[in-house]
């Protein structure tokens, strides 16, 4: 029997708030354990949650982004579970009236259009974080996270493979960092991706048992994940076994999911609305004022660029994949309008010392204006675009302006017919064999003739006026 795997995706988005859901506490990354706490996030007797105004607006903002309907009154409730990092024994989120729902997000994968429909997306604080070391019997908790705003938005079971859950996954990524609702670092748990995936026969319509994925950091581990997990169910469906309901974690050591827990349902964890929270109101007027604010999305900048700049998909795609960079590659051809010399450039030079010193396109030192002068340098003449390129690194490591650099290494392009004549001469009389298999037809000597000039140049002779003045100086010795 053949089986098709039906996956929907639970994703926590952690909102770009500066302090926590229901109070004050810092969400700053990567401070000492446990300083950032306080009555309300730790659960005391008598501490009141306050909800974070910002946060709200951080969802909704999402929820227009994604095509949702957002509820005018929502409301909180009690998740109640018992773990170490949830202080209070519940955690507060949303349940049957969630902020957000009933969205879409058309992903392209292989080139095809899939629209994936969103169930909800609600707000709920964040556990805090378990921390078990090798060879310790005991495991330590860090409460920082606890209380910090998450976003989570869940899916319909539209997804059918590891290709479409990661394209889907890369969308909404760049949505959020377009809107600045979230930074998106999987490696630091601003993101955090839960597949829920089932086998069922093929043509089927009945769906079959779920197992969830959990601790799972990177687009890759994302889909080594599902492969091995579609793998091992249909291996247990296929030996005549059945499937457990139960979450699994993504060991990436050993490249296998194993057993966690068994899975609850959500009648497991007693749902009810929180006393300590009034519901919200969302008007008519709040919901448009955050409209008016919303940026020109991805997918849209991406058809627009195609449209208007004539780019490749693949360059399209690239160049919105952060809203930094389009901006950066917009201000540059709005200053150089070669829109292809440019996108090579942003892609090649730039991303690649973006890289490499792990700095951000925003802070780059060399600036689109830079940028733009490094171009018409190159298109005036005044140098190649192989120095150019070499050129850049230096550049990006010292902020100067790509003249003044081509000034203080003398740099400039040789364009004087004089010059370069007394080189070709020079060349063609030291090289007389491969002048005569010239004159005899063979034109793929030229390219020997042009590496020889600009060697005798020091690589600063203008290669298109050197390939120039030699058919011409050629076709006068072959009338000679």
């Amino acid at each position: 029997m053949r089986y098709e795997p039906v996956i929907g995706l639970e994703v926590h988005a952690q909102l770009q708030t500066r302090t926590k859901l229901f109070c004050g506490c810092r969400t700053t990354f990567g401070l000492d354990p446990n300083t950032q706490t306080c009555p309300v996030c730790l659960g005391l007797p008598g501490a009141l949650p306050v909800i974070n105004e910002k946060a709200v607006e951080l969802a909704i903002r999402t929820g227009l982004a994604l095509h949702c309907t957002i509820r005018r009154l929502n409301r909180f409730a009690r998740k109640n579970y018992f773990y170490p990092d949830l202080p209070k024994g519940y955690q507060i989120s949303q349940y049957e009236e969630p902020i957000c729902e009933h969205g879409w997000l058309e992903v392209s994968v292989n080139g095809t259009w899939k629209r994936v429909r969103i169930r909800r997306a609600h707000l709920e604080e964040d556990a805090g974080k378990t921390i078990h070391m090798e060879h310790v019997t005991s495991s330590l908790v860090d409460l920082n996270r606890a209380g910090t705003p998450l976003l989570e938005i869940v899916t319909e079971p539209d997804l059918q493979s590891s290709e479409e859950v990661v394209a889907y996954l890369k969308a909404l990524r760049d949505i959020l960092r377009y809107l600045d609702v979230c930074d998106g670092n999987m490696e630091q748990g601003s993101l955090r991706c839960e597949p829920n995936l089932s086998l069922r026969p093929v043509g089927s319509s009945q769906l079959g048992t779920k197992v969830e994925l959990k601790n799972i950091n990177s687009f890759k581990f994302v889909k080594d994940a599902i492969d091995y997990e579609i793998a091992r169910q249909t291996r247990v469906l296929e030996e005549g076994g059945t499937i457990q309901q139960e979450t699994r974690l993504w060991d990436w050591d050993r490249g296998k999911t194993v057993v966690m827990r068994g899975k609850e349902e959500a009648h497991d964890y007693r749902y009810f609305p929180d006393p300590d929270l009034v519901p919200v109101h969302v008007s008519e007027d709040w919901i448009a004022q955050v409209e008016a604010t919303l940026p020109e999305l991805p997918q849209a900048r991406q058809r627009r660029l195609m449209t208007q700049y004539g780019l490749p998909e693949y360059d399209a795609s690239v160049l919105t994949s952060e809203r930094a960079l389009a901006d950066y590659f917009e201000a540059c051809v709005a200053l150089f309008p070669d829109a292809k010399t440019v996108s090579h450039f942003v892609m090649g030079e730039l991303l690649r010392e973006v890289k490499q010193t792990g700095g951000s396109v925003e802070a780059s030192p060399v600036t689109p204006a830079h940028l733009a002068e490094l171009l018409k340098l190159v298109e005036s003449g005044v140098i190649s675009l192989k120095v150019a390129r070499e050129l850049f690194p230096e550049l990006y490591a010292t902020g100067k302006s790509p003249a003044q650099v081509v000034e203080e290494k003398g740099l400039q392009q040789i364009s004087d017919e004089g010059m370069l004549r007394s080189w070709i001469e020079e060349v063609l009389r030291t090289n007389p064999n491969q002048v005569a298999q010239y004159c005899r037809g063979k034109e793929t000597v030229l390219g020997f003739f042009v590496g020889q000039v600009m060697k005798a140049s020091g690589g600063k002779a203008n290669p298109q006026k050197v390939n120039e003045l030699l058919r011409q100086v050629l076709a006068a010795w072959k009338e000679a």
